[in-house]
């Protein structure tokens, strides 16, 4: 079996341009190879340059926007020689997978291996430090996370401990170290954590929820307690994101998911403090890490989240890229934000709307992804695809 090879257009945009019009230039792209009925590459000769996606998170002069996708490592994997649902049946459960580091590495380094993204995320969970801090959870097949002992009280909360990586998830560090290894810069090594409010919800309510309802009774009617808990997950993640980086994480990506169910009012006392002490914290150590922030559906909240000090701002798809772009400003890189569904679409389709999300994001300061994770059934030869336009523009 051979390498699939196919042509893309590229962006050429004149120095003197405003991004109002681009020209389209037919060129080969750098041929990748796919799970789907082709044979996996060996690594090119290793650059000593920083990586591309750190460039541009930095806000260096970059020849194209990096890509990476969320999830990526995932279900949708199903053929050829790297099969994620495989490991699925061999084991099947999930904190057994993330816990596991030659399965953490192995999972994380599939899409590594197939696509060549600019970005090799750990594969684990925001969840993964409650464990550590006496807050005892699982997650279920075809359920979701589940919080053993939801909490409630001052005195749940008072028995909540503080996060010790190195103690609690030694594989996470080793996992880390091992990728670094092994994507050699060619790539940047992606670590993550979930924000205070999003833990917050999850070992309130008990798992996922649908109306918020009893994260929100506690906000608003015991709100000490509340806060309690918050500075708890946040001085956690503080230390959780400094240990992913000594351990060879190059960018550590914040997700709080969930902070866009509240107000702009509550988000101001409940998120937004939390998530300014973990940037604020990390920075002081590690100035130099490129701190990325996502939250679904942001649009309603977009102005505020550069008040956290993140380096850059993960839109989801209900944005409008060039909106995105003026109401955050020019201070702040950008990622995202095509639609998951749209990799259901013909490779045209595809072509088209990363064309307009890279023409609507302008020159540098952006690192193409999704506007939020792969949807499960998504064809894996259109995640090539993807994949294969990205790697192949040019500003």
């Amino acid at each position: 079996m051979s390498c699939i090879y196919s042509s893309v257009s590229s962006f050429s945009i004149p120095s003197n341009s405003n991004f109002s019009s681009w020209r389209l230039n037919s060129k080969p792209s750098p041929s990748i190879c796919c799970a789907v009925g082709g044979t996996v590459a060996k690594p090119k000769t290793v650059s000593v340059t920083e990586p591309l996606l750190l460039n541009a998170a930095r806000g260096k002069v970059v020849d194209r926007p990096p890509v990476w996708l969320m999830r990526q490592a995932g279900r949708y994997m199903k053929a050829g020689l790297y099969s994620y649902q495989a490991i699925c049946e061999k084991y099947p459960s999930f904190r057994e997978r993330s816990e596991n580091v030659d399965l953490v590495v192995e999972i994380s380094l599939q899409p590594w291996q197939v696509f060549r993204p600019d970005g090799v995320i750990l594969f684990s969970d925001i969840l993964t430090p409650l464990s550590g801090m006496n807050i005892p959870f699982d997650i279920v097949k075809g359920k979701g996370p589940v919080i053993f002992d939801p909490l409630s009280t001052a005195a749940d909360v008072e028995k909540v401990r503080e996060f010790i990586p190195e103690e609690s998830v030694p594989y996470v560090g080793e996992a880390l170290t091992i990728l670094r290894k092994e994507v050699n810069n060619e790539a940047a090594v992606l670590g993550f954590v979930g924000a205070p409010f999003t833990l917050a919800s999850y070992v309130v309510e008990g798992g996922s929820s649908k109306h918020f309802t009893k994260i929100k009774r506690l906000a608003f009617s015991q709100p000490k307690i509340l806060h309690a808990l918050l500075q708890k997950f946040a001085t956690s993640m503080a230390k959780y994101i400094r240990y992913q980086a000594d351990k060879g994480a190059q960018a550590v990506q914040i997700f709080d998911s969930w902070a866009t169910e509240l107000s702009p009012v509550d988000f101001e006392e409940f998120s937004l403090p939390y998530l300014r002490l973990i940037v604020d914290s990390v920075k002081q150590t590690h100035p130099e890490l490129p701190l990325i922030l996502y939250a679904s559906g942001s649009g309603g909240l977009l102005e505020r989240l550069p008040l956290t000090g993140v380096d850059v701002i993960s839109l989801d798809w209900t944005v409008d890229m060039a909106e995105g772009r003026r109401r955050l400003g020019p201070d702040v890189a950008v990622q995202g934000n095509v639609d998951p569904g749209v990799l259901f679409g013909s490779k045209e389709f595809i072509t088209n709307r990363i064309n307009d999300t890279v023409r609507k994001a302008g020159k540098g300061k952006h690192i193409l992804n999704l506007g939020h994770g792969i949807i499960v059934g998504t064809p894996e030869e259109n995640v090539a695809h993807f994949f294969e336009v990205a790697k192949g523009l040019r500003y």
